[in-house]
């Protein structure tokens, strides 16, 4: 294996395939990176078992061939390379050799007849999906996607069509304090999919590959694979293997009391009057009257704190608390200038969502102040 290639676009392959190589394994070969290099063109593949990508960038290929080395050591040194910088890549024996400009580096590697390849199996539901509509089902939701591992079935983005006439794609994730859901348009072919729990990590890597992509991404599913196609780069991962709970009921129906309030001044006045709250409960309180929310924190050791706020809210006064940081982390998803929530009582889950953007919505279980 012979080849040339510029470090901008080698850098920004191996960003996206070294994340997807953790940082400890057992399995030696699962730290490294394919390399395949063949007539103009460098292919890199990396996987956990869980989750693989394939990237493919342009090179001049001097002598076809490839190779697998270690992902997070080739990553730092193409990154502390001069940009713009011509790097030459050559096989011999077990040895990589990198040289640019003046710098040469010798890096040891593994057969690539070990590297494992992932089966993706039959895919029998496709569709094609807007960047732009991914990126706004992810950024939605992915805030709401639980940490704890004994609730695995939590641990990912619920992708499922609606079972109605509105003929939607949702997105749904919660951790059983925040639920946040997303929807888009359905896709043409979408309808017959099954409902996916796709696991946390593939989110955030697929996030990185939206970032810098507005065409359409190819989407191939079964009940336990699911794989994402773009131009030059495919994400293949395993399914979350468990039954999401029926979120819908969680979604309360008889709100009646509506307040809405500036987004940006509620979200730095939560930010403000949290500073007092103790780091374990982080609880603030609300209370609501005729065009006014007061906002207030009691904290044993630190004091109190309170600041009003100009608000539209018609009803009953009313007090109910909840976590400072679950309530700034849905304020940061709604980009209009208001935010109205639908609240029922003190200790009744409350909905919160753009008044404008009806595409995304929120539910907020309170907590006892």
């Amino acid at each position: 294996m012979k080849l040339s290639i510029e470090r901008n676009t080698l850098l920004k392959a191996l960003s996206h395939v070294q994340s997807v190589v953790e940082r400890r394994n057992t399995i030696p070969i699962l730290s490294n990176v394919e390399l395949d290099a063949d007539e103009g063109r460098l292919r890199l593949t990396a996987t956990d078992l869980d989750l693989a990508i394939v990237e493919e960038v342009p090179a001049n290929v001097d002598e076809a061939g490839g190779t697998t080395v270690p992902a997070h050591t080739l990553h730092d040194i193409v990154r502390k390379l001069p940009a713009g910088a011509e790097i030459a890549l050559s096989l011999a024996g077990e040895r990589l050799t990198l040289t640019a400009g003046r710098a040469r580096f010798q890096l040891a590697c593994l057969p690539r007849e070990d590297f494992p390849t992932m089966a993706t199996g039959d895919l029998p539901y496709r569709f094609d999906l807007a960047a732009s509509a991914l990126k706004h089902l992810i950024d939605r939701t992915r805030f709401a996607i639980s940490m704890e591992e004994t609730r695995y079935y939590l641990n990912g983005i619920y992708f499922h069509v609606s079972e109605d006439e509105s003929a939607l794609l949702k997105a749904v994730a919660t951790d059983g304090h925040r639920l946040a859901r997303a929807q888009v348009p359905m896709p043409e072919g979408a309808a017959a999919m099954p409902g996916v729990i796709v696991p946390r990590k593939t989110v955030l890597e697929l996030r990185k590959l939206v970032e810098e992509y507005d065409g359409t991404i190819a989407v191939a599913l079964s009940d336990t694979k699911i794989r994402f196609a773009f131009d030059s780069a495919v994400l293949t991962s395993k399914l979350i293997d468990g039954t999401f709970p029926d979120y819908e009921r969680v979604i309360p129906t008889g709100n009646d009391k509506r307040l809405v309030v500036d987004c940006h001044a509620f979200a730095e006045s939560v930010d403000r009057v949290a500073t007092i709250s103790s780091e374990k409960s982080r609880s603030v309180k609300l209370s609501l009257e005729t065009d006014k929310l007061t906002l207030s924190v009691t904290s044993p050791e630190h004091g109190t704190a309170t600041e009003e706020l100009p608000a539209e809210y018609e009803g009953e006064p009313m007090e109910i608390g909840f976590n400072a940081r679950y309530l700034l982390d849905i304020l940061e998803q709604i980009e209009g200038e208001k935010v109205e929530a639908r609240l029922q009582n003190a200790t009744s889950p409350t909905i919160m969502r753009d008044p404008e953007d009806d595409s995304a919505l929120y539910v907020l279980m309170p907590m006892r102040v």
